[in-house]
């Protein structure tokens, strides 16, 4: 099953073509990730964008994060994606749906059908390998 990153991988990849957005972590991989002659704006986290297109770039990225969770939703349904981001956040050694919870925020999710999902899992013995 893929995960949410895998639905926005490439609309993300276009739209910093787009917008002139790379990340450098150090003065050198700026230096090389710069287009000369442009300025650039320092969105923090290593990411920087040609001044004049941080609105499309968060535009952007707001509309591929809804798009993909969409495209989540309809390949995969609400119990599987629930079922995916509580193995991927180790909720059989943690207990805790805290990360799960913060990782499906932007579904719509609530925190009572995360544990009901939860419980169910471990009623059916699903994390007797923990």
């Amino acid at each position: 099953m893929k995960y949410l990153s895998d639905y926005m991988e490439a609309a993300q990849t276009q739209l910093f073509k787009e917008t002139g957005t790379f990340f450098a972590f150090s003065n050198k991989q700026f230096e090389e990730g710069k287009t000369e002659g442009k300025i650039y704006v320092n969105l923090g986290a290593g990411m920087f964008c040609i001044k004049g297109n941080e609105n499309k770039l968060s535009e952007g990225l707001e509309s591929i994060y809804k798009a993909a969770i969409n495209q989540d939703l309809a390949e995969n349904g609400k119990l599987a994606i629930i079922k995916r981001e509580l193995a991927n956040h180790e909720v059989c050694i943690t207990w805790d749906i805290t990360d799960t919870a913060a990782a499906l925020d932007g579904y719509g999710f609530t925190d009572e059908e995360i544990i009901q999902v939860f419980r169910q899992e471990v009623k059916d013995g699903s994390y007797n390998d923990c």
